[in-house]
């Protein structure tokens, strides 16, 4: 058995000091992955379904195969990895803004994400998914203002709370149309939120892309020996 808790990265960012941590849980008898911005807890791998559910909505509403699908934020994985377990997914470029988020898939220190790095269809970018979405290049910069089937997001607590004041401008209507622009017709937004379905925010999402649900996915917390609840938002373009 190992340490009971170890810091496996630590590095300070423009957005604060950032954190990869594994512990010993010795009531659940688990490891645990944890993020951590700050004192701020990111994610942490005993919390997984919603992030694994963003992908499964959010591809299950594009039809076709060949799909050329945008992740943005990294973090442990699981989306990008649910992302891939799709077989009609012909390429996934994970935009994320912290290069050392990137660097712990490729030292491999998250085995729950074993062989996302190593997929031939992965591509990882280090950039800011915002300020991309904001530019005039858009995602790719090897084929700039490329479109794509899907993009799944998970950066943001929510849309009412970001990490960062610059995220905020994104989530009005005329962020989301900038996004709108980068999908294929027929394209989904799918966005991952820890809050519970936010009027306002679905209202903005319709106003863009018309065809609109808020999923509320639950699961079981093993803290608080409860159900716990985050929501996922999927909207798609028109045909």
């Amino acid at each position: 058995m190992g340490a009971r808790f170890e810091e496996l990265a630590w590095r300070e960012t423009p957005i604060g000091a950032i954190s990869l941590r594994r512990r010993r849980d010795p009531a659940l008898q688990v490891e645990v992955y944890e993020v951590k911005l700050d004192d701020e807890y990111l994610m942490s791998s005993l919390f997984p379904v919603a992030e694994i559910e963003l992908a499964r909505l959010g591809l299950a509403e594009v039809a076709g195969d060949s799909l050329d699908v945008v992740v943005g934020g990294l973090g442990l994985g699981y989306t990008a990895c649910a992302a891939l377990g799709d077989p009609r997914v012909r390429s996934l470029l994970v935009v994320e803004a912290i290069e050392d988020v990137i660097d712990w898939h490729r030292r491999g220190l998250l085995p729950f994400a074993a062989g996302l790095a190593e997929d031939p269809r992965t591509r990882f970018v280090q950039a800011d998914f915002f300020a991309a979405v904001a530019g005039d290049t858009g995602f790719d910069a090897e084929v700039p203002g490329r479109r794509f089937d899907a993009v799944l997001l998970d950066v943001d607590h929510s849309p009412r709370n970001v990490l960062h004041p610059s995220h905020a401008a994104f989530y009005p209507p005329a962020g989301l149309r900038r996004l709108a622009a980068l999908l294929r017709p027929g394209g989904v937004f799918a966005l991952w939120s820890d809050d519970p379905p936010d009027a306002e925010f679905t209202a903005a999402l319709t106003e863009v892309f018309g065809d609109v649900r808020a999923h509320v996915v639950p699961f079981a917390n093993p803290l608080t020996g409860g159900e716990s609840a985050n929501t996922v938002y999927v909207a798609r373009t028109g045909p």
